[in-house]
């Protein structure tokens, strides 16, 4: 049932769209993924990586309100897309450290011909960066902290680098991007968009990031009222264009507390890059 159909039946079955109501709502939409397939352009991609499929999860924030069956249900969703790549973009728990060892016990089902990888955010730094770090190793996923690797097919190959997270790390693009030349694609993972302001690097194509959760609320015609950035509704959603690249910005997939959202659906994103 999407929201069209939940306020119709709630009009016809006479039900006042009542607080209770709205928070009913809001329960649901928080747990509505909806599957983003955005089709964007990296300069200089080969043509080997032409219509490359990457699946870019984020914000899940396993919890007292994300469980793990909704995680589990995101990770047969992301497999049944069979994308080339997996990409994760931070906060994997919210509120205990208890939380993060099972978030990737389920993340290690999580399969790509060309592998998974991920970065930190804000929460993990919060709640557990060494469980966090060992989450990582036991789920046999990538961690680019800071970090890049070459992705190849053939004698072509792609930059995929990863920043730490802005808020609570260090981030640093330049061992991210490593050897890359202006020549190469480059792709880069930071889980706060805002790291992008403050980027230089004209080597830096395309950025993936989440964090602002779409608001989490959204006002038609007003906004989200609580964005957290520095740049207002800048970096809501979508794909946005910063000072020397793109960033495009998901909604994410969990909540943090409450555990609801409004015209904000979770969202995981499917992206197919093309050359720019």
């Amino acid at each position: 049932m999407n929201r069209r159909s939940f306020l119709k039946a709630a009009l016809a079955t006479a039900v006042p769209i009542t607080p209770i109501t709205a928070a009913s709502y809001g329960l649901y939409e928080a747990g509505s993924v909806k599957i983003e397939r955005p089709t964007i352009p990296l300069p200089n991609l080969p043509s080997a990586f032409e219509g490359l499929r990457v699946a870019f999860l984020t914000d899940i924030h396993h919890g007292p309100f994300i469980g793990l069956d909704y995680i589990a249900s995101v990770v047969r969703t992301t497999l049944a897309l069979t994308p080339d790549l997996i990409l994760l973009g931070g906060d994997y728990s919210s509120k205990d450290a208890k939380y993060i060892g099972p978030c990737f016990d389920v993340l290690a089902g999580l399969k790509a011909p060309l592998g998974v990888f991920g970065v930190l955010g804000n929460h993990d730094y919060r709640h557990g960066i060494d469980e966090t770090h060992a989450g990582f190793r036991a789920a046999g996923i990538t961690e680019l902290t800071n970090a890049g690797v070459w992705l190849t097919r053939g004698t072509s190959r792609v930059r995929l680098g990863g920043v730490d997270d802005l808020w609570y790390g260090q981030p640093d693009v330049l061992p991210a991007v490593g050897d890359a030349t202006p020549a190469d694609a480059c792709l880069i993972v930071s889980h706060n968009p805002d790291f992008a302001e403050k980027l230089r690097d004209s080597r830096v194509g395309l950025i993936l990031s989440g964090h602002t959760h779409g608001g989490q609320v959204y006002v038609p015609g007003y906004g989200a009222p609580i964005v957290p950035s520095r740049y207002g509704q800048k970096y809501l959603h979508g794909l946005v264009e910063a000072p020397a690249t793109r960033v495009y910005v998901s909604r994410g997939l969990g909540t943090v507390t409450p555990p609801m959202r409004y015209n904000s659906r979770p969202e995981l994103t499917l992206v197919t890059l093309q050359s720019a």
